[in-house]
């Protein structure tokens, strides 16, 4: 059987690093919304189409290095054909978060504690957190295509990693939590010890709104509110 999880890394770029990746992550957004822009209006979901619409645009007028442009193909006609295998009525995919999907040794890499990503600069070294990582560099694992993320003004690189277990190191798993996201509730959390958590939406609408309230009454007494 074929295990797969997804590790959420930070790592730790410098100042000027930072900014190359902020300049490639906001142009590969820019390339994601022109090919969806395209595939939306044509209906087109096969790369060699796609690569005769758009290819010369996201290189010539975005400036996405040549795999990148490939890249953003892949991931715009991945997200079209999750809404059409979820049932979607046809629109239009929005990319709003800036990200960058980075396929395993050719766009990144992750070595001595430095992960290597190409830019729209060049391929530059960023330190990341290696500890949270250390389990799964014993070579039994695959690591499949990342995605470059910025939250909160940090980064981070989400990593699939696939191996495959034995029913022995399966059996030897004693605990196993999964996560429902829903309508009716925000999430479902439960395990296999029959522990289940819900965390209902309206609780949190309640919270927001009282925490909406309390930042307007400050302002109107012209209080400082951060």
């Amino acid at each position: 059987m074929i295990v797969t999880v997804t590790a959420k890394i930070k790592i730790k770029p410098r100042q000027a690093q930072a900014e190359a990746l902020l300049e490639t992550v906001f142009a590969y957004r820019k390339g994601c919304y022109l090919v969806s822009s395209v595939v939306f209006t044509t209906k087109h979901l096969k790369h060699p189409a796609l690569h005769q619409i758009t290819y010369n645009t996201l290189r010539s007028t975005i400036g996405l290095r040549s795999q990148m442009a490939q890249s953003a193909m892949k991931t715009v006609i991945a997200r079209y054909k999750t809404n059409q295998s979820n049932g979607h009525d046809w629109t239009q995919v929005q990319f709003k978060q800036p990200e960058y999907d980075l396929v395993w040794n050719r766009d990144f890499s992750l070595t001595s504690g430095l992960f290597s990503v190409n830019t729209l600069q060049g391929r530059i070294k960023v330190p990341f957190e290696r500890k949270a990582m250390k389990a799964y560099f014993d070579g039994s694992w695959k690591f499949g295509t990342a995605k470059l993320v910025r939250e909160h003004h940090k980064w981070f690189l989400h990593i699939p990693m696939s191996k495959q277990m034995t029913e022995t190191q399966l059996e030897e798993i004693t605990q196993i939590v999964g996560i429902d996201l829903g309508i009716n509730f925000l999430a479902t959390a439960y395990d296999t010890q029959g522990k289940t958590v819900f965390f209902p939406v309206r609780a949190i609408k309640r919270k927001r709104a009282k925490y909406k309230q309390m930042r307007q009454q400050l302002q109107n007494k012209q209080t400082l509110v951060k």
